[in-house]
């Protein structure tokens, strides 16, 4: 008990917001609920969810010896909204500033070294959804929050405005018990979905999902008209099913300053993405998540909502 709260008391001293510890099991009722997914080609063409099944459901195929699972969340909100302005783009309140991926990977090696030190022997592996890790499954196991209905694990004192980051060791801590599901009747996020894409409570078809149509879809794939339509000036991922949970009503701003918008992050100019060169891509962009979706994919989209697809522009004329 006292290296649990030692752990937990270093993990808050280094910036997560909240931390969690789970026991390690075998996700049987998760890893049944991935597959049916997976059956239901609810992936798209993101061909790696259907990669490792063994180690999402059990991370002993990772790490054969591991005894406990530490989740870290970081608070990533900022209270700033979208322009109305229909010249320009939205961007997805989590890509604002730095990239997550150049800030939670350290403090999780840091946590490690932490324990290395008060447990000698200790060895361990961590992930921030760079492998083959179910995160957000062992959020809800650790007690971090519950899957709301939109498939964001969600707290009530942080709502879903927060990344995660996984810590697998060969310790064993004290673990934290699961809590109840808040979502209770509603349906706000199932509601305001523009394209359909939650299909059911707790099920995303993330091939309709606007995050998966501006970023994971290839750059020289054109989104689908029936989807394109329903864009809102979303040029990178999408924040509507988070903006109308109503446990995202009333939070606090994050606390981690390379998490604030960088200029021009919030709600960038149509035209000066379509105008835009690499060069100025990769220096505006420099440690963005935005990069991932590359030059070629933003213009894309850009251009999906300035005009219609070409199989939609040529409806109606004869």
């Amino acid at each position: 008990m006292a290296l649990t709260a030692a752990v937990k008391q270093e993990a808050m001293r280094l910036g997560f917001d909240a931390i969690g510890i789970a026991d390690v099991e075998v996700l049987e009722k998760e890893g049944a609920l991935l597959k049916e997914w997976l059956t239901r080609g609810y992936q798209g063409e993101m061909a790696y969810m259907a990669r490792n099944i063994e180690k999402r459901i059990d991370v002993r195929e990772i790490m054969p010896d591991a005894k406990s699972v530490i989740v870290g969340a970081v608070n990533y909100y900022t209270p700033f909204q979208h322009s109305d302005d229909a010249g320009t783009g939205k961007i997805s309140r989590y890509a604002w500033g730095t990239d997550y991926h150049e800030i939670i990977p350290p403090k999780l090696q840091a946590l490690l070294e932490f324990i290395q030190a008060k447990h000698p022997g200790a060895e361990g592996r961590y992930y921030v959804d760079t492998g083959p890790v179910l995160e957000k499954a062992w959020a809800v196991r650790a007690g971090i929050g519950w899957m709301g209905k939109h498939t964001n694990v969600l707290s009530r004192e942080r709502g879903s405005w927060f990344f995660l980051g996984v810590l697998i060791v060969n310790v064993a801590l004290e673990h934290d018990a699961p809590i109840e599901d808040f979502c209770g009747s509603c349906t706000a996020c199932i509601d305001a979905c523009p394209t359909q894409a939650i299909t059911e409570p707790y099920v995303l078809d993330a091939s309709r999902c606007i995050s998966y149509l501006t970023i994971e879809l290839k750059p020289d794939e054109q989104i689908p008209a029936e989807h394109a339509k329903h864009l809102d000036n979303w040029i990178f991922g999408c924040d509507v099913c988070q903006d109308v949970c109503p446990w995202n009503s009333f939070l606090s701003p994050t606390s981690e300053e390379q998490f604030a918008p960088r200029e021009n992050n919030i709600s960038p100019k149509l035209e000066d993405i379509l105008s835009m060169t690499q060069e100025e891509f990769s220096r505006r962009f420099r440690k963005s998540p935005i990069k991932r979706t590359k030059l070629a994919g933003l213009t894309r989209n850009a251009r999906a909502i300035i005009s219609p697809s070409p199989r939609e522009a040529g409806r109606g004329l004869g």
